[in-house]
C-alpha cells in the first residue's frame, strides 16, 4: 500500500466489475444532477467556509452513498457533504457529488461528478463525469483510460512554450509562479475543476494546475493520469492526491512546470 492516500497505481489490475460499477454510479449521479441544472428555483446555501452548496450537491452525494453501501457494505466512503464512513474491507470510495458548484449554480456546463476507489494498493478507479456535455472519463488500474468508451491518451508536447495550461482560477496563485509560467510561454486558460483534468487525460490541453484542492476534488486523478500516460503530483512533486494541491500533465513537461511553479502556486 502507498505511504499516503491517493498514491499512484502500483498494484495488480483492478477488477473490471468494480470499474464498471463505478462508471455506472457516476453516470447515474450525473443524470440526477441534471434535474437541477439551470433550474430557476435552485436553492444555494453557504457553508461555514463561505463556499456554495446546493440541494443538488446533497442529493447526489446521498444517492452515491446509498448505491455504494448497497453494492459494497463495509467499504469506506469519503465525500464533501457528509461525514466519512470508516472501511472494514480495506477499500474506500471518495466522491465529490458536484465538483464545480459555482459553475453549476451559474449554468456553466463544466461541472463534474467525481468518483474514485482506493484499495490496499492505492488508487484503483477514477471517474470524471461531465453530464451537461455528455463526456464520461474513466480509468482503472491496469485497465487503461477511456473517454466515452474510447481509449484516450495525453498529448505529446515536450516543451512549456506553446503548451496549454488550465486552472480552476488564478486568484489564489502566487504571483511569482504565475509570472514564471507566463514567461515560459504557456497558454493559460481556466477550463477548470474536474473538466481541466479530463482535458489533460484526453490530450486536449497539456497541463492542469490546482493550487488549493481537497482530496475529494483530486482522488480520481492519480489513476486517470497514470493510465492515460501522464503524471500527477502535488505542487511539491509528491505523487499523492492528498497533498492539498495538484499538477497534472502529459508527463513530458511535468518537471519543467514544477520548476516554474516552485511549489508556490
Amino acid at each position: 500500500m502507498g505511504d499516503t492516500p491517493g498514491d499512484p497505481p502500483v498494484g495488480p489490475p483492478v477488477d473490471p466489475v468494480l470499474l464498471g460499477e463505478a462508471v455506472e454510479f457516476a453516470r447515474r449521479a450525473g443524470e440526477l444532477s441534471l434535474s437541477w441544472f439551470r433550474t430557476t428555483d435552485l436553492r444555494v446555501d453557504q457553508k461555514g467556509d463561505g463556499t456554495p452548496v446546493t440541494e443538488a450537491d446533497r442529493a447526489v452525494e446521498r444517492f452515491l452513498r446509498v448505491e455504494i453501501g448497497r453494492a459494497h457494505p463495509g467499504d469506506g466512503i469519503i465525500g464533501e457533504e457528509e461525514a466519512a464512513q470508516a472501511s472494514s474491507t480495506g477499500r474506500t470510495w471518495i466522491l465529490d457529488p458536484i465538483d464545480g458548484t459555482k459553475a453549476f449554480t451559474r449554468g456553466v456546463p463544466l461541472y463534474a461528478n467525481l468518483l474514485a476507489l482506493e484499495d490496499e494498493h492505492g488508487s484503483a478507479v477514477g471517474v470524471v463525469n461531465i453530464p451537461a456535455l455528455g463526456q464520461l472519463l474513466w480509468a482503472g488500474r491496469g485497465q487503461g483510460c477511456f473517454l466515452n468508451g474510447l481509449p484516450t491518451r495525453v498529448s505529446d508536447r515536450d516543451t512549456l512554450d506553446g503548451a496549454y495550461c488550465s486552472s480552476s482560477g488564478y486568484e489564489s496563485w502566487d504571483e511569482a509562479a504565475l509570472l514564471a509560467v507566463k514567461r515560459a510561454g504557456m497558454v493559460l486558460r481556466t477550463w477548470g475543476d474536474g473538466y481541466g483534468f479530463l482535458l489533460v487525460a484526453s490530450g486536449r490541453v497539456d497541463a492542469m494546475v490546482d493550487p488549493a484542492a481537497e482530496r475529494y476534488d483530486l482522488a480520481p486523478m492519480a489513476v486517470i493520469l497514470a493510465e492515460a500516460g501522464g503524471r500527477f503530483t502535488d505542487l511539491a512533486g509528491r505523487p499523492t492526491t492528498a497533498g492539498g494541491s495538484a499538477v497534472a500533465t502529459n508527463g513530458r513537461i511535468h518537471d519543467a512546470l514544477l520548476g516554474c511553479l516552485g511549489g508556490r502556486a
